[in-house]
């Protein structure tokens, strides 16, 4: 796959509408989520602040920028923006496409609450704003939460304004055993809270004095640091709704399948030494009205599984916005089939 780098805009619309397919590219540390790309002309986006109003805490940022970057700039006025990849090096554009929340959704909520505004060039060069760059901005169509999770199907995204909230002064992770549900019953907005069958694990965060009333009230127990996620050459994401967290827990427990879930929301990450591992949580969650996304390895497993309920409107988002197919092919299969009647522009 060819890889170009434009350094502007005209460069960049120029490359999209020459290359057959483009497959939007970042750091690569999300390479591998959804399915496995077609062939085409890899395009990286620039990096780079565009702009940062600390009162209106708001950032816009070149969709190439390193989250690592953003949050190095955000932290010298005492603010952050919850992204929270798990590689710092994931560019901001690839975290938005890939739409994969962090460690403090539970509090900060996903990634599509993040994003205030966003630009990206689709596949005929035609360069969409959706969003505008203030915190209460509500008018027209939402196009920013449109464009995360889209896997670079529907455009090439090359801005992004961003929500900035204050930098906690305080954060602390703390352990306990026992029924994760109970636990978080017992604690005021936690960041986050985890369980991988055995530990719970959760972040608190706020004023210092807050964060340790807090955990000693829980009858928490102090650590170090936060908990890891599975380790496995093949690695998916269960997404279920939080209350049935923990059936399914017990059930990948039951097969021997290393997990970590996110309480409160309803995400689990599962891991395996074979393939056959994601087959089986896969099972687990579809059981239980849930998905998986295979997020590494597995080559052979389809990445979504059976398509969600509103494929159709996706189908037809994708046929209006990329008529003939030519954005990141493969990257989202089950959308790529025009329904009939679909009128094309």
């Amino acid at each position: 796959m060819d890889l170009s780098t434009p350094s502007d805009l005209d460069e960049l619309r120029d490359t999209i509408v020459a290359a057959d397919t483009v497959d939007p590219t970042g750091a690569g540390t999300h390479a591998e989520v959804g399915g496995t790309p077609r062939g085409g002309r890899a395009v990286r986006v620039p990096a780079g602040v565009v702009a940062h109003d600390p009162g209106d805490l708001t950032v816009t940022v070149r969709a190439g920028t390193p989250v690592r970057d953003l949050d190095a700039l955000l932290a010298e006025h005492g603010q952050m923006c919850a992204l929270d990849p798990t590689d710092g090096s994931a560019t901001v554009g690839g975290v938005l496409a890939t739409g994969l929340s962090g460690w403090r959704r539970l509090r900060y909520g996903p990634v599509r609450d993040q994003v205030l505004e966003v630009r990206f060039v689709t596949a005929d060069g035609t360069l969409v704003k959706g969003g505008g760059p203030t915190v209460k901005n509500v008018s027209g169509f939402d196009l920013p939460r449109l464009l995360v999770g889209s896997l670079g199907t529907l455009g090439v995204i090359v801005q992004a304004t961003l929500r900035a909230r204050p930098r906690p002064r305080g954060a602390a992770w703390a352990t306990a055993d026992g029924p994760p549900s109970g636990i978080l019953a017992r604690l005021h907005r936690p960041s986050c809270v985890t369980w991988d069958g055995s530990t719970v694990h959760v972040l608190a965060e706020g004023h210092p004095a807050d964060v340790e009333a807090e955990l000693d009230a829980a009858e928490l127990t102090a650590a170090a640091g936060g908990p890891a996620r599975p380790a496995g050459e093949h690695r998916g994401r269960i997404s279920v709704r939080p209350r049935v967290i923990e059936p399914v827990a017990a059930e990948l427990r039951r097969a021997g399948i290393a997990f970590l879930a996110e309480v409160g929301v309803g995400t689990v990450d599962v891991a395996g030494d074979d393939p056959s591992a994601l087959v089986a949580a896969r099972a687990v969650a579809e059981a239980h009205g849930g998905r998986l996304l295979r997020v590494a390895g597995a080559p052979g497993l389809d990445a979504f599984g059976t398509p969600p309920p509103g494929v159709e409107v996706m189908r037809r988002i994708k046929a209006a916005f990329d008529p003939d197919g030519r954005m990141a092919p493969g990257r989202m299969p089950f959308v790529e089939a025009a329904p009939a009647g679909a009128v094309a522009r």
